[in-house]
């Protein structure tokens, strides 16, 4: 039975894990349909209802939480005893799976571990973007990278990129017939590209600090977009104010493409970190990617 049954239980174990036969099957390698199967196949074998689907979410029968506590972790020891083995080799080898945004992947994760990559060939790095507050041990990433107040508590964080500022910038054709934004408070009366953050759903709230006062602005524009770089050109193309990191247009304002507003309201704050569960410590190719992305001051 157990040889019947190994491969469907893995299956309905990542199914279970990730709500959701898409993303499941995604993770596999495998057409939703064939996991959908499965996992029926399963269901029927052992003649108990293992996942409740609705039409948004899967999730566990009480039968089903039972086979996750109880067998879930075999699986998880054995994958992790099989990338021992792999890692007493000489050199760092498998697939390290990290989930960052464009910008961090850009400016830190990819210059930093690109020379790592020549190095050992044995060593592969996976890298998904967006800016969803990703669960990674559920999604099964190794790692993610996110700005320090966005890693979650109970994780290892390991700072990997330099003080952080975010700029308010737009085309000085902008402000042809407009002024320019004293306080936080005048960016509702703009045109301001916003950014979507994927987690909740919603718009990012624009978030200003000055003589230990916060401020959070909700912005309205004609643009709305899903990751930082069309807004840089956006703003380059006098279409409103944008809100980016300051790394990516110092160049056009030096050059006069872009002029600030707002300076004393930004001032930098910690900047990119890696963070994981403890259990990856152990790991050879993990230890070598911590090693290349840590920031030296």
């Amino acid at each position: 039975m157990l040889r019947e049954n190994v491969t469907d239980l893995i299956s309905f174990v990542v199914v279970a894990r990730v709500g959701s036969f898409t993303r499941a099957a995604a993770q596999i390698g495998v057409s939703q349909s064939a996991l959908s199967h499965a996992v029926r196949g399963l269901e029927t074998r052992l003649g108990v209802r293992l996942l409740t689907r609705t039409t948004r979410k899967v999730t566990p029968t009480p039968e089903g939480e039972r086979v996750l506590e109880r067998i879930a972790p075999h699986f998880t020891q054995i994958e992790e005893e099989l990338e021992a083995l792999v890692e007493m080799r000489d050199q760092p080898a498998g697939t390290i799976r990290i989930t960052t945004t464009d910008h961090a992947a850009d400016t830190v994760v990819w210059p930093k571990l690109a020379p790592v990559l020549l190095k050992y060939p044995d060593l592969k790095v996976e890298v998904v973007t967006d800016y969803s507050l990703t669960d990674i041990v559920a999604e099964k990433f190794d790692a993610g990278v996110r700005l320090g107040e966005q890693v979650s508590e109970g994780m290892i964080a390991v700072r990997v990129g330099p003080d952080f500022r975010m700029l308010v910038v737009a085309a000085p054709s902008y402000y042809e017939g407009r002024d320019k934004p004293q306080t936080p408070q005048d960016l509702t009366n703009h045109n301001c590209i916003n950014l979507r953050l994927s987690t909740h759903g919603g718009l990012y709230a624009w978030e200003f600090e000055k003589e230990d006062r916060e401020v959070n602005v909700r912005v309205d524009g004609q643009f709305t977009f899903n990751n930082i770089y069309p807004v840089v050109k956006a703003a380059l193309d006098g279409y409103g104010l944008g809100y980016v990191p300051e790394d990516l247009v110092r160049e056009h304002i030096d050059a006069g493409r872009l002029v600030t507003a707002l300076e004393d309201w930004t001032p930098p704050f910690p900047g990119y970190f890696f963070y994981y569960p403890h259990r990856r410590q152990s790991s050879l190719a993990f230890r070598v990617i911590v090693e290349a992305l840590q920031h030296q001051d």
